[in-house]
């Protein structure tokens, strides 16, 4: 699975770095760093972490084929 984050859309609520550490991480206040490709481990972490962004900023998707949809 990949996951891409609008970063123009995130606010930093940082509820992605809470549900999925090592995929997300905080630096600062309000810098987003991720793992664009997830582990096969962490990917009910990452679906969760989709589902809980306040903005709606987490973008999940298949392998190869891009990130699709707001979770």
């Amino acid at each position: 699975m990949n996951v891409v984050v609008d970063l123009n859309r995130c606010q930093g609520y940082a509820q992605c770095a809470f549900l999925a550490p090592q995929v997300f991480t905080m630096r600062g206040e309000e810098a987003l760093l991720y793992t664009p490709v997830v582990p096969e481990d962490q990917l009910e972490r990452v679906q969760r972490a989709a589902a809980a962004c306040p903005v709606q900023a987490i973008l999940v998707g298949e392998e190869g084929g891009g990130a699709r949809g707001r979770a």
